[in-house]
């Protein structure tokens, strides 16, 4: 604090530090008392306060001041503005080809969310770390959940850091591994393959335009976006292989996330039974394997295999019903059953590595892990 002499005035200036700036503001003209001046170090020390408590509001104090503006503007940006600010960017990014379809999309319902509205009346600078630990704490919802949630939002506190509008990321403050691990809920999905004799009944059920692409897809375990995309060139009829190089999602075709993803699958005599029934219905055109028997068409969402083939065929077959990516671990429970390597069947399930298999399928692992002959390949004589 200290008195600053101009020609016509005399005036008292508070200083103190605020985002790394030295700031020096005169109090409103008045005549320079005892009483002025303890009014002055004690709005000193109340500044001092606020800003150790992060919640020094600058124009609260000093409306007219160019440094308000400079200093503080951005921290009372709404939250809401910041996240949608973050959504065009990663619809901007999705333009430019940088994000997938169904990235971008999940990405939207995030920022959307029900639970994300928590924020929308909260500046920038309210966000604490207390509030942010408190908030993820009640989210109530599995981890994966609660990072999707998450990701958007570290994103928008990580650019206002870069731009200087706040001192610290409040997620740098919390420890959000334990936080996770402390208040999230396992998930209720399970793996619950279908049995050998529920592979049969549905193979049984299944329609004559159904049954080459099911009689496939139980022998050879693709996620369904990468059997909707397969298409004729990708068969090595010689090696008995199919090419897995391309998945479908959210109608946008791409690579596989990971060069593991891309890889040679074995077809056992069910899985090239399968491929020769379908020739008549779509070889010749040399395109997609599998078709949509409503319309003749590609299939172009796993929600339309699950409402016009799945749903219908477990009811009239009367094997109860799991989703549709039950398949896939059918395929995989059925290869450890037999007694298959691990690291075989994380080969062709297109695994980084063999953990997944180990903590998904660990139950139906048995000590021995010799890779499975010819005569031990799943499925052979269930179809």
């Amino acid at each position: 604090m200290s008195i600053r002499e101009f020609k016509t005035e005399r005036r008292i200036q508070v200083a103190f530090s605020f985002r790394g700036t030295e700031c020096r503001e005169l109090l409103p003209p008045a005549p320079i008392t005892q009483s002025a001046l303890t009014y002055a170090g004690g709005l000193r020390a109340e500044i001092l306060r606020k800003i150790a408590d992060d919640t020094f509001h600058y124009p609260d104090y000093f409306p007219k001041s160019s440094r308000a503006k400079q200093l503080d503007s951005g921290r009372r940006t709404s939250m809401r503005t910041l996240l949608d600010r973050q959504l065009d960017l990663y619809e901007r990014q999705h333009e430019n080809g940088a994000l997938s379809p169904s990235t971008l999309d999940g990405y939207r319902k995030a920022i959307n969310s029900e639970r994300m509205k928590f924020w929308d009346e909260m500046a920038l600078g309210e966000v604490t770390p207390s509030k942010l630990r408190d908030w993820i704490g009640a989210l109530g919802v599995t981890p994966k959940r609660a990072r999707n949630l998450l990701t958007p939002l570290r994103s928008v506190f990580e650019d206002a850091l870069n731009d200087e509008l706040i001192d610290y990321n409040p997620f740098d403050r919390i420890a959000l591994g334990k936080l996770l691990r402390q208040t999230t809920k396992a998930s209720d999905y399970e793996v619950d393959p279908f049995t050998a004799a529920e592979r049969a009944t549905l193979l049984d059920h299944a329609r004559a335009d159904e049954r080459p692409m099911l009689q496939f897809w139980m022998n050879t375990g693709l996620r369904p976006g990468e059997l909707m995309a397969l298409r004729w060139g990708k068969v090595d009829w010689v090696a008995n292989k199919a090419r897995i190089d391309r998945n479908l999602v959210a109608k946008t075709e791409k690579g596989p996330k990971t060069a593991a993803g891309i890889r040679d699958v074995d077809l056992n005599a069910d899985a090239i039974a399968g491929l020769t029934a379908q020739k008549g219905a779509s070889f010749l055109a040399g395109e997609h394997i599998w078709l949509n028997p409503r319309n003749g068409m590609a299939w172009e969402t796993d929600a339309q295999i699950r409402r016009t083939l799945w749903e219908p065929l477990c009811k009239r077959s009367g094997v109860r019903y799991r989703n549709p990516y039950q398949v896939r671990h059918s395929y995989a429970s059925a290869l450890l059953t037999a007694g298959a390597n691990p690291w075989y069947v994380a080969q062709q399930l297109g695994h980084v590595d063999v953990q997944m298999v180990f903590r998904v399928y660990g139950k139906f692992i048995s000590q021995d892990y010799q890779r499975p002959q010819a005569t031990a390949q799943p499925l052979a004589s269930e179809a």
